[in-house]
């Protein structure tokens, strides 16, 4: 199989390549009227789910954009924690958060294992990744290449297991397998000299597939054909647009890339949306990515279960999918 891999320029590339983002007058055209859309009018509605002792067979906590705790057969992995208020290299300037974090991260529940989609910095958070090593035992898991950020980061070697893409490890009964994703990595000024990925975590009974962050692909399919059906899947549905469609997935994509998931069957598992309404990284309305969401999957049969930020979801209870024909939409009246 041929993965990613590094260029003679020592620079990872995704295996099906992608149009570049080519700054332009319509660029900056865009920005200047879409990126105001991009914020609530109103406060966002958080929640702080009691945890409950025993840890779910399957079960979703959202904490807002991509950072969510997933529990699979008794075992939690918590994915992509950004708990700092700005995402970018100065806490002064940079995306800032639309709402705040909605647990304290010392009230998090064990951990057994942290997951990392790559290093953008809404997705690999420094002060976040210091926080939970002082504070606790698990190992990190990240693609190839990301760690040498945490041993930057004063991060042990033998905490750090970094895996390329259809690589696995052992978390207690889970099998965690790093899987491809379509889109780019790097801080700062340095572009792709780290992997991306998204994320197999299987237990014996259940299985959850992590996007991460990644435009639709081929990949998903294949990747449903080595490690598939799922009993859910945490797809991104926000910050995508027209300028870099290669990258980011929009809600009918992601609605697309779970049928493909599934090996073709939309109605199976449940989609949660992540990478929305957190932090505002593109030029479309805040609310947009989950109303074009709830429609895309009411049209395909596809369940969905959207949680506030914060909010913990038992996919075993039916009464926890939303229904497009009785529930109450939390984002509505926002504004």
């Amino acid at each position: 199989m041929d993965l990613a891999k590094l260029s003679p320029a020592h620079r990872f590339s995704n295996t099906e390549p992608g149009g570049p983002i080519v700054p332009g007058p319509s660029v900056l055209r865009d920005a200047l009227t879409g990126m105001r859309r991009g914020r609530p009018s109103r406060p966002v509605p958080l929640a702080a789910s009691p945890v409950p002792e025993q840890v779910a067979d399957i079960a979703l906590t959202w904490y807002g954009h991509a950072s969510a705790m997933i529990e699979v057969d008794g075992h939690r992995v918590l994915v992509d924690p950004v708990w700092s208020n700005r995402v970018s290299p100065s806490s002064l300037v940079g995306p800032a958060r639309l709402h705040p974090v909605p647990v304290p991260l010392d009230a998090l529940p064990p951990v057994d294992a942290v997951v990392i989609s790559h290093d953008h910095y809404d997705h690999l958070d420094k002060a976040t990744i210091r926080a939970l090593a002082r504070t606790r035992h698990m190992p990190f898991l990240v693609p190839l290449g990301v760690a040498a950020h945490l041993r930057g980061w004063g991060i042990a070697d033998d905490r750090i297991v970094e895996l390329d893409w259809e690589k696995g490890t052992s978390i207690g009964a889970l099998t965690v397998t790093c899987a491809e994703a379509r889109h780019f990595s790097g801080r700062a000024l340095v572009r792709n000299n780290t992997l991306w990925a998204s994320w197999v975590i299987a237990g014996p009974d259940h299985s959850v597939y992590f996007g991460g962050d990644t435009g639709y692909s081929k990949c998903f399919a294949e990747i449903a054909g080595r490690h598939g059906p799922f009993d859910a899947t945490v797809l991104p549905i926000g910050a995508y647009d027209r300028h870099w469609r290669d990258i980011h997935m929009d809600p009918e994509e992601a609605v697309a890339a779970h049928a493909d998931l599934n090996l073709g069957d939309p109605a199976h598992g449940v989609l949660m949306p992540i990478h929305w309404a957190t932090f505002n990284l593109a030029l479309h309305a805040w609310d947009e990515p989950v109303r074009r969401l709830v429609a895309a999957a009411a049209a395909a049969g596809t369940p969905i279960a959207v949680p506030r930020p914060g909010e913990r979801v038992d996919l075993s209870d039916p009464a926890a999918l939303f229904d497009p024909a009785h529930a109450q939409p939390w984002w509505d009246g926002i504004g």
